[in-house]
């Protein structure tokens, strides 16, 4: 993600995981050794990426209604780093009928350093109540780059926004499970807090008593990445058929 700058950020960079995949699968924009890091490691933004784009496919997009911003790692960086973040208003979703924003977290600072930074974790903006969450599996951890994102991101609004770290977030064991549960917790906060509560009801955004297993995380998103790889085997087997060829050709004229 940060390679050779903040201009470079602007354009998504694509990998294929080895040979396999079908062009038309562009969001599975994964890397072998990015696969690595989902078995063992600390993940890699193409992967937290990866489950972002998944979440909106799979599940977001059922929600026709709903106005919720799953925002990249590059992107969260970008309003890190940028001394006035009005001037990324062309690269940035028009946030005017969003109601909440998710940003993964990182604390690198250096926009040099391709896939820097040693922690991830997660803020989520409620604009429509003026709040920011900020959930961290390894405290303090990035408690001042959300704090600093959130009061980019009031600038961008034009609107007060409260920054709230959250003391009852759960907890990771080890030094490498902090990408992970970015990932299960913006799946949780997404589909089990914001997309099943009616819009006059209130929810709480408190992760407090939720256990999260990493371990089992980490099988599960590794599990539908290949089933992903597998459907992309079966479509490019299928396209290279010669009747599917036969069925593309333009009919001949009697």
């Amino acid at each position: 993600m940060r390679e050779g700058g903040l201009g470079k950020l602007h354009k998504r960079v694509m990998g294929r995981f080895g040979e396999t995949l079908h062009p038309d699968d562009a969001y599975l924009s994964l890397m072998r050794e990015d696969i690595q890091t989902l078995k063992n490691d600390w993940l890699t933004d193409n992967v937290i990426s990866f489950w972002e784009e998944y979440l909106e496919r799979e599940f977001l997009s059922k929600y026709e209604q709903s106005n919720i911003v799953l925002l990249r790692p590059s992107m969260s960086f970008m309003l890190l780093q940028t001394p006035d973040p009005r001037t990324l208003r062309d690269a940035l979703p028009d946030f005017s009928k969003t109601t909440h924003v998710f940003l993964p977290i990182n604390d690198c600072r250096n926009v040099s350093e391709a896939e820097g930074g040693t922690h991830w974790s997660l803020l989520l903006v409620s604009i429509v109540d003026c709040i920011a969450f900020h959930y961290d599996s390894l405290p303090p951890g990035n408690r001042m780059e959300a704090y600093t994102i959130t009061m980019k991101f009031s600038a961008l609004l034009n609107r007060p926004i409260r920054f709230v770290h959250l003391d009852d977030s759960p907890m990771q064991e080890n030094s490498s499970d902090c990408g992970v549960f970015v990932c299960l917790n913006i799946r949780h906060l997404l589909l089990d807090r914001l997309l099943r509560t009616n819009s006059h009801q209130k929810v709480s955004m408190s992760l407090a008593g939720k256990r999260v297993d990493a371990s089992s995380g980490r099988r599960e998103m590794l599990k539908i990445v290949d089933g992903f790889r597998k459907e992309g085997v079966r479509r490019r087997s299928h396209s290279s058929s010669p009747s599917e060829r036969h069925s593309r050709s333009p009919p001949r004229i009697d």
